[in-house]
């Protein structure tokens, strides 16, 4: 069938929508980190779903974890104060059947002293990763996983 053209397979109609869903992700993610490193909760919970769940697990032990913008909330006021200043960057992203995944390099200074040794002033820097789901086009799932 010469001269005929062929339509293209339904999938390659569909993909720049969902590149455009991808690229959205990231942008939340993005503007959810730049009010986390302002320390900036009202611009934290711009970003989240009222249904959104936290969890933060340390060498694999769930930590912490709350349901509901209003837990989250809370948790986010009461730790604002810890960290004199606390940045969460980007090194690596990918998405993958409706879960993102953003390894972190996150560094803090403490603001306060705490009971188990460490003294405001000092300095931390961690390696972890945080996992992210999105409803609604806000985010409905964090998972921040530590060493």
């Amino acid at each position: 069938m010469q001269g005929r053209e062929r339509t293209p397979p339904r999938w390659n109609i569909l993909k720049p929508l969902w590149e455009n869903h991808g690229r959205y992700v990231r942008e939340l993610i993005e503007r959810y980190l730049a009010a986390y490193n302002r320390i900036d909760v009202e611009g934290m919970l711009a970003t989240m779903h009222r249904e959104v769940v936290f969890e933060n697990y340390t060498a694999g032990v769930l930590s912490v974890r709350t349901q509901g913008l209003a837990e989250l909330q809370l948790l986010a006021e009461r730790s604002r104060y810890l960290f004199a200043a606390r940045r969460q960057v980007i090194v690596a992203y990918e998405e993958r059947d409706g879960l993102a995944t953003a390894h972190i390099l996150f560094d803090g200074t403490f603001a306060v002293d705490l009971l188990n040794g460490v003294r405001a002033g000092q300095s931390i820097t961690l390696n972890g990763r945080s996992e992210f789901r999105q409803r609604d086009g806000l985010l409905s799932y964090i998972g921040d996983y530590s060493e």
